[in-house]
């Protein structure tokens, strides 16, 4: 049976269409001969950019736009008597001036500096352990663990504060009623929120206690994307669970946990209704920090124009501390590409 065949010329080009030497750049095999169209290829090109539009409008409207107008009210002298008159006066950097030149600012900046701190290293030692826990628990322990997490993770801040506050409550708390029965008599009536050290340490644990989840659930998923191969290789050389977790475990959560603790400062910055609710920042104005003393400078005072200078001064200074956080992250960031 005789069987057709073409015979090629390897001095010809292949055929238009048809992938192979001397076919056209930019063609397909798809016969047609065209390319994507140059509309078509700058529609693609900013179909992220209009995807990103409804997100950054809805930014702008509920958080461009309120900062625009604290802003303003930071250069006004505004209290009571202006509200009921509809009266608008200017004073310029007045409220400024009179803010940074006040001990008390500078007082309540230094506090929340070592407050922030404090509970952001405590929070992350824990909850990196607990993440760690999550990690070698088996698959039962590790779900009821994981619920417990998310439940107090998803409790609403003012109702996990006034659970600490009945915890903690002077004549009917249950921790007082517990160090009595430990044998600390001399704990059974004890003000928590008497003295400063004691009120703050009720806010250190609330806080804490609604941040480990975060922290430990997202430090476990990120140890199920290290290879078990490395484990393996670090126990064939001798390496035991300290060494196998400083060389194996540490550098592949360290870009997690960089930008964790960058998370973690901010929000235990920010914090408000936990510190004012625990004691409005009492007793004697003693445990407030820059969100509960702008507060009550400005709504607690009436001298509303003060408030608002002092919230964006608070803002200029969480930028302040971020942004030399960030240049330690991007100078050790650069330093091991280098060494690489």
């Amino acid at each position: 049976m005789a069987v057709a065949t073409t015979r090629k010329d390897p001095g010809r080009p292949a055929a238009a269409g048809v992938p192979g030497r001397g076919a056209p750049p930019g063609r397909t095999g798809t016969g047609t001969g065209r390319g994507t169209p140059p509309g078509r290829g700058r529609l693609i090109g900013t179909a992220p950019y209009l995807l990103l539009l409804p997100a950054l409008a809805a930014t702008v409207v509920l958080l461009g736009w309120p900062l625009v107008k604290n802003g303003m009210l930071s250069f006004q002298n505004l209290n009571m008597r202006q509200l009921i008159q509809h009266l608008t006066e200017w004073n310029g950097v007045d409220n400024y001036r009179e803010a940074l030149t006040s001990e008390d600012f500078w007082r309540v900046t230094a506090r929340s500096v070592v407050f922030t701190s404090v509970n952001v290293v405590l929070i992350m030692v824990l909850g990196t352990l607990i993440g760690l826990l999550l990690a070698r628990l088996g698959t039962k322990m590790r779900l009821l663990l994981s619920t417990g997490l998310v439940l107090a993770w998803a409790m609403p801040v003012i109702a996990a504060t006034t659970v600490f506050q009945w915890l903690f409550a002077a004549r009917f708390g249950v921790v007082n009623w517990v160090l009595d029965k430990l044998g600390w008599h001399s704990m059974a009536d004890y003000n928590w929120t008497g003295s400063q050290f004691s009120t703050f340490f009720v806010i250190t644990v609330l806080i804490v206690w609604q941040s480990i989840p975060f922290v430990a659930i997202n430090l476990y998923a990120a140890t199920t994307t290290i290879p078990k191969e490395l484990y393996e290789a670090a126990a064939l050389d001798g390496a035991g669970a300290w060494r196998s977790f400083t060389s194996v475990t540490l550098p592949f959560l360290k870009p997690f946990l960089l930008a964790t603790v960058f998370l973690e400062v901010i929000w235990v910055f920010k914090a408000f209704a936990q510190v004012f609710a625990i004691n409005e920042g009492g007793p004697d104005r003693l445990t407030e920090t820059l969100p509960v003393y702008a507060f009550i400078e400005g709504v607690g005072n009436q001298h509303y124009g003060m408030g608002a200078a002092i919230s964006l001064l608070t803002i200029v200074i969480l930028l302040a501390l971020t942004s030399y956080y960030l240049r330690i992250v991007l100078k050790q960031e650069k330093d091991e590409g280098d060494e690489l």
